[in-house]
C-alpha cells in the first residue's frame, strides 16, 4: 500500500483506450466497499463511459474540468445529506478509495471538485452537474473523478520530500 501511495500522482492526460467492463466492475466493487459513518452509505455513484457525456462534463468547470473528456471513465459521487451530516466525509472517502483502486489496476485519476464551486459564468458547478446527469434536487455532488490509462508520467513522491514537520506526537508542538 505504501508503494501505491508513493507512486500515485494526479494525471490529466489519458490514452484513447477504453476501460473494459471487468475493470470498471472492480472499481465499483471497491467503491461500494468504502467505509461510512455508522454504515449509513449516503452516497450514489454515476459511472460514465459515454464519450458525449464525458465531453459535456468537461465543460461544467471550464479549464479545471476539461480533461475529463479524454478519460476512459468518469465517476460522479453524489450523496443525500438527509441521511447523515457527514455525507461530505463519506463521499470523500469513497472518492479516495476509487482513486487508489484505479491506481492498483494500472489506471490514473484526477479529482475534480464540484461542491461549492462556480463556473466561468458564476453558476453553480453542482447545479450544472445535477442537471446534466438528472441527479435529484435533494442530493449534493461532492466531486467527479476522471479515470484512464495515463498518457503522461510523473515521478513518484520521494520520502525526503514528505512534510514530516507537520507530524506531531502526543501533542501539537
Amino acid at each position: 500500500m505504501l508503494d501505491l501511495l508513493m507512486s500515485r500522482r494526479t494525471v490529466r492526460r489519458y490514452k484513447d483506450k477504453e476501460i473494459n467492463n471487468d475493470i470498471v466492475e472492480k472499481i465499483v466493487q471497491g467503491a461500494l466497499s468504502s467505509p461510512t459513518g455508522r454504515n449509513l452509505k449516503p452516497w450514489e455513484l454515476i459511472v460514465i463511459n459515454d464519450k458525449k457525456t464525458l465531453k459535456d462534463l468537461s465543460d461544467v468547470r471550464g479549464r479545471v474540468s476539461s480533461h475529463i473528456k479524454g478519460a476512459g471513465l468518469g465517476i460522479v459521487i453524489a450523496a443525500n445529506p438527509e441521511i447523515t451530516d457527514i455525507w461530505i466525509e463519506d463521499a470523500s472517502i469513497m472518492a479516495t478509495i476509487i482513486q487508489l483502486i484505479s491506481e492498483s489496476l494500472g489506471l490514473t485519476s484526477c479529482w475534480i471538485q464540484v461542491r461549492d464551486r462556480l463556473d466561468d459564468k458564476n453558476k453553480s458547478v453542482e447545479e450544472n452537474v445535477k442537471n446534466l446527469l438528472n441527479i435529484p434536487k435533494n442530493f449534493r455532488v461532492e466531486c467527479m473523478l476522471a479515470i484512464g490509462y495515463p498518457d503522461e508520467t510523473k515521478d513518484p513522491h520521494k520520502k525526503e520530500d514528505l512534510l514530516y514537520n507537520k507530524v506531531h506526537y502526543n501533542r501539537f508542538d
